[in-house]
């Protein structure tokens, strides 16, 4: 995510805290959020899909998704 929209939501954090948001702004807070944690999530998708565990008889295995 750009360093200009994660600007964007600590200031909207900020002033949300202070005199609170429009409507509008809410709505942006909101979408920008969104980004942010799916962004964040496939960040973190990512790294696990490349973490092996190695065992302690030597044998390693990848990480799979849980049922």
């Amino acid at each position: 995510m750009e360093k200009k929209k994660i600007d964007r939501i600590n200031f909207l954090a900020k002033k949300k805290k202070e005199e609170g948001l429009t409507e509008d702004e809410l709505k942006e807070q909101r979408q920008l959020y969104e980004e942010y944690l799916e962004g964040y999530r496939r960040n973190l998708r990512s790294t696990l899909g490349n973490t092996v565990i190695e065992r302690p008889d030597g044998t390693r295995v990848s990480l799979s998704k849980k049922k």
